[in-house]
């Protein structure tokens, strides 16, 4: 596996240049090519993306042949900042935290960074175990709604559904389910009532795939990435089309 550092704020730096050998992303149908993404984005009014949340958002991912080796995050980023000059960006995402982590660590610095759109996922590792859906909505809102207070667009993005791949022990996966729906149903409600976009990668068509894993089990592979990034563009592509907030 590639070495890889996580954990650390990190400003925005382009890519190198992708491998040759991308055959398997370019031939897959829930994959999209990077200019087709930069140009459903290119008319969206952002210059500063702030990225917050855990793993998942920081880019933990395991390499996979013929896939770009690159995050849904930095794809984002990547694709926004293909169209703007002085385009700017941080992500601030921390493995492994729970959502009052999240909060307390991250919303601070987003807030002063100033971003005018914002990708984020927490609450996934408090839904590994049991929760309070009251309380989980809550800190979520005490998330997400001072960003959204500054005017910047809020942009949520749901889980893959690892409880029905197959990888979780029987024993676990009927409860795992109904917590991750249940964050699911959770966030995608708070994020509409706050103006911003709910990402639906929860119910997409490769998200209970285990061939979209890692080999922990746990995280996405370089595929996985590749297909919430398509649905991130694709989805922001289509809010702005049907004159929701990000045209």
């Amino acid at each position: 596996m590639t070495s890889r550092t996580y954990g650390t704020s990190r400003t925005y730096e382009a890519p190198r240049r992708p491998p040759a050998d991308l055959a398997a992303e370019r031939a897959d149908p829930h994959c999209i090519a990077p200019d087709t993404a930069a140009e459903l984005l290119r008319d969206r009014p952002w210059q500063r993306l702030a990225v917050l949340g855990d793993s998942v958002t920081a880019g933990v991912l395991d390499p996979l042949p013929g896939y770009l080796d690159r995050s849904f995050a930095d794809r984002f980023t990547d694709a926004l900042a293909a169209t703007r000059p002085g385009f700017a960006a941080v992500n601030l995402a921390v493995p492994y935290l729970l959502l009052d982590e999240i909060r307390d660590r991250q919303l601070g610095p987003a807030l002063e960074f100033a971003p005018d759109v914002v990708l984020v996922s927490a609450g996934g590792n408090d839904a590994f175990r049991a929760f309070d859906p009251v309380a989980l909505r809550s800190g979520l809102a005490s998330l997400l709604a001072p960003l959204a207070g500054t005017g910047a667009l809020v942009v949520t993005i749901g889980l893959f559904d690892l409880a029905r791949s197959g990888l979780v022990p029987p024993e676990h996966a009927e409860g795992m389910a109904r917590r991750f729906d249940e964050l699911d149903r959770i966030t995608a409600a708070l994020t509409r009532e706050l103006g911003g976009v709910h990402v639906d990668t929860h119910h997409h068509p490769l998200s209970a795939d285990p061939a979209i894993y890692a080999e922990d089990r746990v995280h996405a592979n370089a595929r996985g990435h590749a297909a919430a990034f398509a649905a991130i563009a694709t989805t922001l592509g289509r809010a702005a089309g049907d004159g929701a907030r990000p045209a």
